[in-house]
């Protein structure tokens, strides 16, 4: 079963990125989008211009396995082609409790706060008349998680801290209307750990494709399905994710986010990034032909980032397992 479903988000991928390469009927709504890339001046662009270092912060709030968070951020670029940027983007983020007595891993409240970090290093390209950018992104996510009491009403001992990691990959397709995203997260290591006398908790694979849509260049809107499971074997299925994204200022973006399974039932969320640098606050410049989606794109940051995890009741009477609850050292 699983199988088939990486099989199928695989051909899902493949598929998004081949569409990119066929002429679609549908245009965007902004007036600018619909110029050819010749009257834009895009062809004439340098990308060594463009394409540049950009930092700054970034912030969330908890959504579906994923913490309250907020942090620094950068992308790297590593090597600038004529069409082409190598780079590395890195994050590391301060994990905060979850607010309230409301658990964003089912059961167990995360508490406390922790460092978390994510590296991609990837490859993106731009087609011969610069309409489309591809790219291609793989790394490693880790997250120490700190657990608190329950927000079941049940009473829990030798609450623990533990530590999840994941694996990453992405392929991207973005024109000035449309986008594509296609990710994996893969968890290593030890994937599920005791989180306190009563529940269990696991970082969960999951894989997903989102297709979004760029209302105006400033405003864009997604909609994405995604696969989870875990060891634990509680929280496997499908789910969606719908996200709205608004441009403020240059550099500065909020996010809301909707998301459905049958695990974590509705989680709204939101978040926002801000960024100096290239096409951000402090850009070297704010030609139109560096305002599309499509040259916007060549430095965003790499999206889904966060290893997720999810908790259930864990039952066991053998002699082993009470002396872990009496003492689990």
């Amino acid at each position: 079963m699983l199988g088939s479903v990486r099989l199928s988000l695989a051909l899902a991928g493949s598929a998004a990125l081949t569409l990119a390469y066929t002429p679609i009927a549908i245009s965007p709504v902004g007036a600018e989008e619909t110029e050819p890339a010749k009257e834009t001046g895009v062809m004439d662009l340098n990308l060594r211009d463009a394409v540049k270092l950009n930092y700054g912060f970034q912030g969330q709030l908890q959504g579906a396995g994923t913490p309250n968070e907020a942090g620094l951020g950068a992308f790297i670029p590593l090597n600038v082609g004529k069409n082409s940027v190598a780079f590395v983007d890195f994050l590391v983020n301060a994990n905060f409790s979850d607010y309230g007595n409301y658990s964003s891993i089912i059961n167990t409240t995360v508490a406390g706060t922790t460092l978390s970090t994510s590296t991609r290093l990837g490859y993106r390209w731009l087609n011969s008349d610069r309409s489309w950018m591809f790219g291609v992104n793989a790394g490693y996510d880790s997250r120490p998680m700190a657990t608190g009491p329950a927000d079941t009403g049940v009473s829990v001992s030798n609450s623990q801290t533990v530590f999840f990691q994941q694996v990453a990959a992405g392929l991207e397709a973005v024109s000035n209307g449309w986008n594509f995203n296609a990710y994996a997260l893969v968890p290593i290591g030890t994937t599920n750990y005791m989180l306190n006398s009563r529940y269990r908790g696991g970082a969960l694979d999951t894989y997903g494709l989102d297709v979004g849509y760029s209302i105006t260049p400033d405003f864009r809107a997604s909609i994405g399905y995604y696969y989870q499971d875990s060891d634990l074997n509680t929280a496997d299925g499908s789910g969606v994710l719908g996200r709205l994204s608004y441009n403020l200022t240059n550099g500065l973006t909020l996010g809301a986010n909707l998301s459905y399974d049958y695990a974590f039932n509705t989680v709204v969320s939101g978040d926002l990034k801000y960024r100096f640098g290239s096409n951000g606050n402090g850009a070297p410049s704010s030609k139109k032909q560096w305002k599309t989606p499509v040259i916007q794109a060549l430095t965003e940051t790499v999206k889904h980032r966060d290893v997720r995890v999810h908790d259930s009741t864990w039952t066991c009477m053998s002699s082993t397992c009470w002396r872990w609850i009496t003492d689990p050292g």
